[in-house]
């Protein structure tokens, strides 16, 4: 059992509102990031909200009261509603919407071929989704704070992270304007 985790509780103060709800191509962009971990071979999938809460079909939702402070306490609260018997967990985010689920297949192969860590790489360069194995889980909740996610533990371990190259898989670009949307 591998677990989506989708960070989905941001204001979207440069975007003018909170992303979750924002539609692109018919879908929220928090549903668009619930299909992604699925269809990549997450379950559960859990949902951290904040700034928007609202139903999600298919997913467990949690709200992080601290939303105000940044990813690290939405993360934090994400990785605390990971099911025990969860093996891993893969963290997307909302304003991600272009990587497709093939990303999310690739890490969770990696997990299954021994990855304790595994991030995404395009061209190169770590960016989202990530796996993190179950004997990290409670390191990296702990590790956590401000607007900061998972990258200062990943490159403190960076012994035990397994690159993933997911070039054809998506564009792991962020939407931060409206127009960012157009771009994808």
């Amino acid at each position: 059992m591998i677990t989506g985790l989708l960070l989905a509780a941001g204001a979207g103060r440069r975007f003018g509102r909170p992303k979750a709800l924002v539609e692109f191509e018919g879908e929220r962009l928090v549903d668009r990031g619930v299909r992604l971990l699925e269809q990549g071979g997450c379950h559960p999938v859990v949902v951290v909200l904040g700034a928007a809460p609202t139903p999600v079909r298919g997913a467990v939702t949690v709200l992080n009261p601290e939303w105000e402070t940044g990813m690290g306490s939405s993360l934090r609260v994400g990785l605390e509603a990971v099911p025990p018997e969860s093996l891993a967990v893969v963290i997307a985010l909302v304003d991600q919407p272009f990587i497709r689920p093939g990303a999310v297949e690739r890490l969770i192969a990696a997990f299954q071929a021994g990855a304790e860590l595994a991030v995404a790489t395009y061209s190169g360069e770590q960016r989202n989704p990530v796996l993190i194995g179950r004997g990290h889980i409670e390191d990296v909740a702990a590790s956590l704070g401000g607007d900061v996610g998972a990258r200062p533990y990943l490159r403190k371990n960076a012994d035990l992270v397994t690159e993933v190259p997911c070039d054809d898989a998506g564009d792991p670009a962020d939407i931060d304007e409206p127009g960012d949307l157009a771009a994808g």
